[in-house]
C-alpha cells in the first residue's frame, strides 16, 4: 500500500518564504545606520503599556492553578516537598515565555498589523520607497525590536508573579510549608533553566514582530483586506511559538542534563 503524501500548496511555500525573508531583513538592518531610535521608544512604550496589566493578571491566576494541581499531584505520590521546584520550573522554563508571546502577539502584535497594513492601502509605503526610504528599516525595525524588548522584560515580570501566586496559594490553600518551597526550588533548578526562559521570550518576541509586520505590509482587498491580515497574523504567530517552543524545549532537555545528573 502506497504512503499518503501530504501536498503542500505552492503559495504557502512561497509565503513561508518570504517571511523567513523579512526576518533575517530586518536582523540585518538591526546593526546598520540609521536607527529609528525616537520611533523604538514610542512603540516601546505603547506596547508596555498596553501588555503589562494583562499580563501580571493572567500569571496570577496561571501561577496558582500550576501550584495547586502539582501540589495534589506531589501529595497523592508523597513527594509534597518538590512542589516548590515542579511549579517554579513549569512557570519560568514555559508558562512564562508562553504567557508573555501570547499577549504580545494578541494584543501589540495585532495593532502593528493593522497599522501597517493602514499605511499600506494609503500607498504611505509606496511613496517612502519613491523617495528612498526603505520601509522596513523606517517602521518594521523598531517595532520587532521593541517587541524583542518588551517580551524580554515581561518575561522577568511573568516569572516573579507566577511564582509569587504559586507560593502564595501552596502555602495559604494546601498548607505547604514556605521553607520547603523555596529549598525544594534551589535543590533541582539551575541557572540554564532561566537562561532558556528569557532566550524563548527574545524569539517569541522577534516572532511575533516580523509576523506581525509580514502580514501588514501584504494586505488584500482594501480595509476589509486589512482586517482579515490581523486575524491571520495572530493564529499565525500563535502556531508558530507553539511549535517553536516544543522544539526549543526538546533541543534544551537533551542538551542540558537535569541538576545533579552525571555529565
Amino acid at each position: 500500500m502506497a504512503t499518503p503524501v501530504i501536498a503542500i500548496p505552492a503559495s504557502a511555500l512561497r509565503e513561508s518564504g518570504r517571511m523567513f525573508a523579512l526576518g533575517i531583513s530586518v536582523f540585518g538592518m538591526m546593526f546598520r545606520r540609521p536607527f529609528q531610535f525616537r520611533e523604538f521608544v514610542e512603540q516601546f512604550w505603547f506596547i508596555a503599556s498596553v501588555t503589562i496589566l494583562p499580563t501580571a493578571l493572567v500569571s496570577i491566576p496561571f501561577g496558582a492553578v500550576t501550584s495547586l494541581q502539582v501540589g495534589s499531584l506531589t501529595q497523592q505520590f508523597g513527594a509534597q516537598s518538590f512542589t516548590g521546584a515542579a511549579s517554579v520550573l513549569v512557570v519560568i522554563q514555559q508558562a512564562s515565555p508562553m504567557i508573555v508571546a501570547l499577549l504580545v502577539s494578541g494584543v501589540a502584535g495585532s495593532t502593528i498589523c493593522a497599522d501597517i497594513g493602514a499605511r499600506k492601502i494609503r500607498e504611505e509605503l509606496d511613496a517612502m520607497e519613491v523617495l528612498g526610504v526603505s520601509p522596513v528599516q523606517r517602521l518594521v525595525v523598531p517595532r520587532v525590536l521593541a517587541c524583542v524588548a518588551v517580551a524580554f522584560l515581561l518575561n522577568g515580570l511573568v516569572s516573579v508573579v507566577g511564582v509569587g501566586g504559586g507560593y502564595f496559594f501552596n502555602v495559604l490553600m494546601q498548607g505547604g510549608t514556605p521553607g520547603a518551597y523555596v529549598a525544594s526550588f534551589s535543590a533541582l533548578a539551575q541557572l540554564p533553566d532561566i537562561y532558556v526562559g528569557e532566550a524563548k521570550a527574545l524569539l517569541f518576541g522577534f516572532v511575533a514582530g516580523v509576523v506581525a509586520s509580514y502580514r501588514g505590509l501584504n494586505p488584500k482587498g482594501g480595509p476589509k483586506g486589512v482586517g482579515d491580515v490581523v486575524n491571520q497574523s495572530v493564529v499565525i504567530t500563535f502556531l508558530l511559538l507553539f511549535m517553536l517552543n516544543l522544539a526549543i524545549t526538546a533541543i534544551y532537555l537533551q542538551v542540558v542534563p537535569p541538576k545533579g545528573a552525571e555529565r
